[in-house]
């Protein structure tokens, strides 16, 4: 089965940190975004694996994201 889980990456000073609100402890961090998003490929595919080894049920994604434009103010 094949499961989608939103992925949140946040900029820091050193390059981007990621996590996975539906995966509880799934972070991880990079230099570049797109080392971030490898490496949090890995760490899903690590989490969930461990997780079908010990016999645990694996979540189903429910969190949503979006984006909503809002003025700032000048």
């Amino acid at each position: 089965m094949k499961h989608e889980y939103a992925v949140v990456y946040e900029k820091t000073g050193t390059g981007y940190s990621a996590y996975v609100p539906d995966l509880p402890g799934c972070i991880t961090t990079g230099a570049t975004r797109e080392d971030t998003e490898r490496l949090m490929r890995e760490a899903i595919e690590f989490q969930l694996s461990g997780m079908r080894e010990d016999g645990l049920p694996i979540p189903e994604p429910t969190t949503e994201v979006g984006m909503l434009p809002v003025e700032s103010a000048a």
